[in-house]
C-alpha cells in the first residue's frame, strides 16, 4: 500500500451502497447533502478519469455524477516524484432547481484497509502560550475520535489541522502511520471511526460546517481544502520528514531559501518607542551579525486613534497610515537606517482585524462581522473585532491601504501578518440571511484571495504567519507565508515542547524561534543565555529583545552564536529532522538535523528543569552507517565531555537548562 492507493480509494458518501453487494448505505460519510427537493442521499457513478502530467508530478482527476440528479463531484489526487506525499481534494457542483445544502464536504473520507489490533491518533492541541502540545489517544472499537477547531481565524490553537493515525504500535522509527493534514486556515474537523468489531478504520478530514450546512447555488463550485496524506511503515519520524520536504519543495513561496536572522521589536519596546529606540535596536542586532530588523505593533494611526504607549492596542487598528508623531520621518527613514547597517527591513500588520475605535470603523461599521440585533462581542483591548472578508469591498480597501504603505518602502523585505481575534460575532451584513452559515468557509476563501493579491504584486517579500502566536500554524497559510510565529510564549523551556510538537508536521525553516530576555517576560523564568540561543537554533533563529539590555560579554557571546548558526543554518533549515529524545519522556530533548546526503549534521541536546546531572545516550539515526564523522561542540565556552562512536553519542548535562549543540561532518 502507498499514499496514492489510499487517496484513490473509495470516497465515503451518505447514501452510497457499500461495495460487495451489501444494500446498506454509508452512514458515516465525508459527503452529505440536502438536495433542492429535500432528498438526502447520493449514488455517485464514475463518468470519467484522466491523468495529467505536471512538472515533476502526476495529477489524477476522477469525475462522478449522481444517478438521479444533476449533482457532480470531481476528485483530485496529485503525487510528486521527489516526495512521498499525496494531495487530494474535491470539487462539488450541481444544476438542481434550487440550492443544495452541504452538511459535510470533507477533502478526504476513506476506509483504510490496514488490519491492526489497535489504532491510535496523534494531534497537536493548545491555546495562547501553550501551542502544539502533543496529544495521543487510542480509538476503541465502535468509537469516533474527532479533532476539531472552530475559531474561524486562530484555528491552529484548539486542534491543529494535522494528525497522524497509527495502525498498531508505532514510534519515531517504526510502525504503520498515516499522516493527514489540511491546507486550511479556517474551521476544521478530522475524525477517525473504528468499526464495532475493529476490522475497519475510517478517516475523515475537511472543513467544519460550524453553524449549519453550506448553501451551494446551481452553477457554482465548492472546492474543499486540499488534504495532504503521507503513508509510511517506518514510523512517525518518516511522516514528519516527508511533510517537511513537501512543504519546502512544493508549498512555501520561498521554501528553498535560507531565512534571515532577524530582530523583532515587540518584547524590546512594545508600544513605547521613538526613532532612536528603533535605531538603537538596529545597532545591537547588526553588531551581533543579524540580517533584518522588523518593526512590530505601534507604528500606525493618528490623532485620537494613534497607536501609542497610552492607547496601546485599544485604537487605530484598520487605519493603515504612519503615526507621524511617533515616526516623523516615516517608514522609509527606518528602512534607510537598516540599509546603512547592512540590515533588511520588515513590518508588522494585522489586516484581518479592526478596532471599533478607528477611522475605518467609523467610516464603515457595516464591514465588521456582527450578528444583527446583538451587541458586538469585543476582543483584545476591549475594542477589537474581525473584518468581513466575505465582502470583496473590504478586501479591496485593505489591499489598497496596505499597498500604499508597502509602496512607501521600496526595500520592504518582510511582513509579519498577525491575527488577534476569533470570529465571536458570526454574522455578515454582506451575506444574505439564508447564506449566514457560509461565513466560516467564505471568510477563509476571502483571506486567501487577499494573500494571493499581495503575493502576486510583491512575490519577493517574505511573510510570517502570526495569530496571537501559533494560531496560523497550518499548511493553508504557509502557501502564502514563509514561516509562522510558533507562540507568544518565548520562554525557552516551554518552547522546547512547543517546537517539538510543531516539528511533527512543519519544517524547521518555517518555525520562528527567538532569543529573549531573562527573566522571561511571560513566565518570569530565569534561563542561561546559551540555553536561549540553543533552543532558538532549532528553527529560524532570531531575537525578541532590546540588545541594550545585554552586557558586553553577552553581546560577544551572541556574535559567536549567530556566526555558528549561520554556518549550520543550511542543515537546520533545509535538512532532514530526526527526533532523538522526547521531552515528554526524558529530562531533556534531543534533535538531529542532517543534509540529505548525510554528510553534514547538527545535534541539539536541550536539558529541562530538573536538578542534578542528566546522563544522555543517543542513537544518531540520521547518520550513515559505516561512515566516519568528525564532531565538535559549538556555541559554547566550555565544551561538555562527550563520547562519540559510530552513531552513538553520550554526554552529561549539568543541572537545569544545560544544553549542548554538536556539529558533525564526514571525514
Amino acid at each position: 500500500m502507498n499514499g496514492m492507493e489510499i487517496a484513490l480509494a473509495g470516497y465515503l458518501v451518505f447514501g452510497q451502497v457499500i461495495p460487495g453487494g451489501q444494500k446498506e448505505i454509508v452512514k458515516h460519510a465525508g459527503l452529505q447533502v440536502i438536495h433542492a427537493d429535500g432528498a438526502v442521499t447520493l449514488r455517485l457513478n464514475e463518468t470519467g478519469r484522466r491523468e495529467i502530467a505536471e512538472n515533476g508530478a502526476k495529477h489524477v482527476v476522477i469525475s462522478l455524477e449522481d444517478e438521479a440528479r444533476p449533482f457532480r463531484v470531481v476528485r483530485h489526487v496529485r503525487t510528486w516524484d521527489d516526495v512521498d506525499a499525496v494531495e487530494t481534494w474535491v470539487e462539488i457542483s450541481h444544476d438542481e432547481a434550487g440550492p443544495v445544502r452541504l452538511v459535510r464536504a470533507d477533502s478526504f473520507a476513506s476506509a483504510i484497509d490496514v488490519p491492526a489490533q489497535e489504532v491510535g491518533v496523534l494531534g497537536l492541541v493548545g491555546n495562547w502560550g501553550h501551542e502544539a502540545n502533543v496529544s495521543e489517544s487510542k480509538v476503541a472499537n465502535g468509537q469516533i475520535v474527532e479533532l476539531a477547531s472552530r475559531a474561524g481565524t486562530r484555528d491552529a490553537w484548539e486542534a491543529n489541522a494535522a494528525m497522524m493515525v497509527s495502525f498498531g504500535p508505532s514510534d519515531e522509527e517504526s510502525g504503520k502511520v498515516l499522516g493527514v493534514a489540511l491546507e486550511w486556515t479556517g474551521t476544521t474537523s478530522r475524525r477517525i471511526r473504528r468499526g464495532w468489531d475493529g476490522k475497519t478504520t475510517e478517516v475523515f478530514a475537511g472543513v467544519e460546517m460550524t453553524t449549519g450546512p453550506y448553501v451551494l447555488d446551481a452553477g457554482k463550485v465548492f472546492t474543499t481544502p486540499k488534504a495532504v496524506l503521507v503513508w509510511t511503515e517506518k514510523g512517525r519520524g518518516e511522516v514528519s520528514l516527508q511533510y517537511h520536504r513537501w512543504a519546502r519543495r512544493h508549498l512555501m513561496p520561498h521554501g528553498g531559501a535560507l531565512h534571515p536572522v532577524l530582530l523583532n521589536s515587540w518584547e524590546g519596546s512594545y508600544f513605547s518607542f521613538t526613532e532612536k529606540t528603533l535605531t538603537d535596536m538596529m545597532d545591537g542586532v547588526a553588531e551581533m551579525g543579524g540580517e533584518m530588523f522588523v518593526l512590530d505593533d505601534g507604528w500606525f494611526g493618528r490623532g485620537k486613534y494613534a497607536r501609542d504607549d497610552k492607547n496601546k492596542d485599544t485604537v487605530g487598528l484598520g487605519d493603515w497610515f504612519v503615526n507621524e508623531e511617533k515616526l516623523p520621518r516615516g517608514l522609509g527613514y527606518l528602512a534607510d537606517e537598516c540599509a546603512k547597517r547592512g540590515l533588511k527591513f520588515g513590518l508588522w500588520v494585522e489586516p484581518e482585524m479592526v478596532n471599533v475605535k478607528s477611522f475605518l470603523a467609523e467610516e464603515h461599521p457595516e464591514w465588521i462581522l456582527r450578528e444583527e440585533g446583538r451587541p458586538l462581542a469585543l476582543g483584545r483591548g476591549g475594542t477589537q473585532t474581525v473584518l468581513d472578508y466575505t465582502n470583496p469591498a473590504v478586501r479591496d480597501r485593505i489591499f489598497a491601504d496596505l499597498d500604499k504603505v508597502y509602496a512607501s518602502v521600496p526595500t520592504l523585505a518582510y511582513i509579519k501578518w498577525d491575527s488577534n481575534q476569533n470570529i465571536v460575532n458570526p454574522g455578515s451584513t454582506y451575506l444574505p440571511a439564508d447564506r449566514q452559515p457560509n461565513l466560516w468557509y467564505d471568510y477563509t476563501i476571502g483571506l486567501y484571495d487577499l494573500l494571493a493579491k499581495f503575493q502576486a504584486k510583491r512575490p519577493d517579500i517574505m511573510v510570517q504567519a502570526c495569530a496571537s502566536g501559533g494560531g496560523h500554524m497550518d499548511f493553508g497559510f504557509l502557501r502564502y507565508a514563509d514561516e509562522f510565529w510558533a507562540s507568544d510564549d518565548t520562554d525557552p523551556y516551554l518552547r522546547v515542547f512547543i517546537q517539538w510538537g510543531a516539528s511533527q508536521f512543519y519544517p524547521a525553516c518555517a518555525m520562528a524561534c527567538h532569543v529573549t530576555e531573562s527573566p522571561n517576560h511571560y513566565t518570569k523564568r530565569v534561563t542561561p543565555l546559551k540555553y536561549r540561543f540553543d533552543v532558538a537554533m532549532c528553527g529560524r533563529m532570531g531575537f525578541e529583545l532590546h540588545p541594550s539590555k545585554l552586557t558586553p560579554e553577552e553581546i560577544a557571546f551572541g556574535k559567536r552564536a549567530v556566526a555558528d548558526y549561520k554556518r549550520i543554518r543550511p542543515v537546520v533549515q533545509q535538512g532532514d529532522l530526526y527526533r532523538l529524545a522526547s521531552p515528554y519522556e526524558n529530562p531533556y530533548s534531543a534533535l538531529m538535523f542532517a543534509d540529505e546526503g548525510k554528510a553534514h549534521a547538527v545535534v541539539m541536546v536541550l536539558g529541562l528543569d530538573g536538578e542534578g546531572k542528566k546522563s544522555v545516550s543517543l542513537n544518531l539515526s540520521g547518520l550513515e552507517e559505516g561512515v566516519e564523522y568528525a564532531i565538535k561542540e559549538i556555541n559554547c565556552d566550555k565544551p561538555h565531555p562527550a563520547k562519540f562512536s559510530g552513531r552513538s553519542l553520550e554526554l552529561e548535562l549539568d543541572g537545569p537548562f544545560d544544553s549542548a549543540v554538536f556539529e558533525l561532518w564526514t571525514k
